[in-house]
C-alpha cells in the first residue's frame, strides 16, 4: 500500500460526472430488511445481503453505501471460478516464503552484535528524506487491521464467516498474511539503524489504524478492485524507487529487502488486475463507469490519516500525510508521474479505447478516462512549474527525531 501526489489530482473536477456517476440515491425501509427470513448460501456464492440488492444505494451522513446493482453483484458471484483458478495460485506456500528473519541479524548467533554492528554502519549514509519515505511505508504496511476491515466491506466476496471458503475471503486472509511479512521486516531493520525514533513511529501506527481508511469504494467490489489494482502498482512502484536509492546510499542489504517486498507486491497486483479483466469481460460498462468513478475521486491513499499527534504543531499546522507524500515526490520515490504512469497502464491492460458495445454511459466513462492521461500531465507541469517558483519548506518529522527535511 502506499501514497500519491494527491494534490496534483485534486483540480480535476466532475463536470462529466452526470452521465457517470451515482445511480439515484434513496434510503430503505428497516421494517423490509428486518422482515425476511435468513436464506443459505453456498460457500462458492456468497452474495451480499438482501438488503443490498434491487434498491436504490444507501446514504448514511452524506456517504455512499452499497451502490452496485443487483446484476453487478450476479457478475462478481459468477467469478468464483476464475478467483479459484487464476488468483489463488498467485499465492506461495509458506513453508516456500521468505520471512522477515532471512534479512535480518541472527539472534542466535554469536555474530549477532557484529552483525547488528555491520547493519548501523551501513544505514549511516541513508539520507534522511529517504528514510522519512522508508518510514512511511512501513507505516503504511502496517495498518493490515483497517486494510482488512476494507476488504471485508464488500458485497458478495467479504468474509462472512472469517473463515469462510469463498476464493476471495481465502485471498484475503492470505493477502494480509503476506503483507504482514513487510511491515514486520522494516519496522525491525529501521529499528536496528538506530536512527527512527521508534516511541514516534509506533504512535503514528497506533493512531492511523484507530482512524482507518475511507476509500470511497461505496461496499462495492468494482470499485474496490481498480482501487486494489492501482495501490498495487503504487507500492510495487514505490519499494522499487526506495531499492535504487538504498542502493546509492550505500545499504545493499537495504536495497535487497526493498525490491523483495516490490516483487511481493507485483504478484499482488497481478491478482488485481486479473479479477477487473474478468469483470471487464462480462460487464464492460459496469467495470468502465467503476473505473471511470474512482479515478473521479481520485485514488485515495490507504495513510491518507496519519498523524503522530505532533507534526501540525511543530509545523505551524502542516498535514503530515501531505508532507510525507511531498518527501516522496521530491525524492523520486513515488511521483505525480507515476500516477500518471499508473493511469496509462490501467487503461492499456483494459483496453480501454477499444471497448465496443458499451451502454451510453460506458461510452461516457470511456472517452473521461482516455482523456485524463493528458488532463493529469498538465496539472503536473503547471504544479512542478508552481513548486520551482516557491523555495521548499524545512520540515520537521518526529521519526527522525524532529531533524528537518525539505518537502
Amino acid at each position: 500500500m502506499h501514497q500519491a501526489s494527491v494534490s496534483t489530482m485534486k483540480t480535476i473536477q466532475s463536470r462529466h460526472a452526470g452521465p457517470i456517476g451515482h445511480v439515484q440515491s434513496g434510503r430503505r425501509s428497516a421494517g423490509r430488511a428486518g422482515s425476511r427470513m435468513a436464506t443459505p448460501v453456498a460457500a462458492a456464492t456468497v452474495a451480499a445481503p438482501r438488503s443490498a440488492l434491487n434498491l436504490s444505494p444507501t446514504i448514511i451522513r452524506q456517504e455512499v453505501l452499497h451502490s452496485a446493482s443487483a446484476q453487478q453483484l450476479d457478475c462478481v458471484a459468477s467469478l468464483a471460478p476464475v478467483f479459484e483458478s487464476q488468483i489463488l495460485p498467485l499465492l506461495t506456500p509458506v513453508d516456500e516464503m521468505w520471512q522477515p528473519t532471512d534479512f535480518l541479524p541472527a539472534s542466535n548467533s554469536e555474530a549477532f552484535f557484529d552483525q547488528i554492528g555491520d547493519l548501523r554502519a551501513r544505514s549511516a549514509a541513508i539520507p534522511d528524506d529517504l528514510l522519512v519515505c522508508l518510514v512511511g511505508d512501513m507505516i503504511t504496511e502496517e495498518a493490515l487491521p483497517t486494510y482488512m476491515a476494507m476488504l471485508n466491506t464488500l458485497d458478495v466476496v467479504r468474509d462472512e464467516t472469517g473463515h469462510s471458503q469463498h476464493p476471495y475471503a481465502k485471498w484475503t486472509r492470505a493477502w494480509i498474511a503476506e503483507e504482514n511479512r513487510h511491515g514486520d521486516l522494516l519496522n525491525k531493520y529501521m529499528w536496528l539503524t538506530g536512527r527512527v525514533d521508534m516511541l514516534a513511529v509506533e504512535r503514528t501506527i497506533q493512531r492511523l489504524i484507530s482512524s482507518g481508511m475511507d476509500p470511497g469504494t461505496e461496499n462495492h467490489p468494482y470499485h474496490a478492485f481498480v482501487f486494489t489494482s492501482f495501490q498495487e502498482r503504487a507500492t510495487k512502484l514505490s519499494h522499487g524507487s526506495t531499492a535504487r536509492l538504498a542502493v546509492a546510499a550505500g545499504d545493499e542489504a537495504l536495497a535487497k529487502i526493498c525490491g523483495t517486498i516490490a516483487r511481493d507486491e507485483s504478484r499482488h497486483e497481478a491478482a488485481y488486475t486479473r479479477t477487473m479483466d474478468a469483470i471487464f469481460q462480462r460487464d464492460p460498462s459496469g467495470a468502465m463507469v467503476a473505473f471511470a468513478h474512482m479515478m473521479m475521486r481520485k485514488i485515495t491513499m490507504p495513510a491518507h490519516l496519519m498523524d503522530d499527534g505532533q507534526h501540525g504543531a511543530r509545523n505551524g499546522g502542516r498535514n503530515l500525510f501531505d508532507d510525507f507524500a511531498a518527501v516522496a515526490e521530491r525524492a523520486g520515490v513515488y511521483t505525480a508521474g507515476d500516477y500518471i504512469g499508473i493511469l496509462r497502464h490501467l487503461i492499456r491492460r483494459w483496453d480501454v479505447e477499444g471497448k465496443t458495445g458499451l451502454t451510453p454511459e460506458g461510452r461516457a466513462a470511456q472517452e473521461l478516462l482516455c482523456s485524463l492521461p493528458a488532463r493529469f500531465e498538465k496539472l503536473a507541469q503547471r504544479k512542478a512549474k508552481k513548486a520551482e517558483a516557491a523555495p521548499p519548506a524545512a520540515v520537521e518529522f518526529s521519526w527522525i527525531f524532529n531533524r528537518p527535511v525539505y518537502a
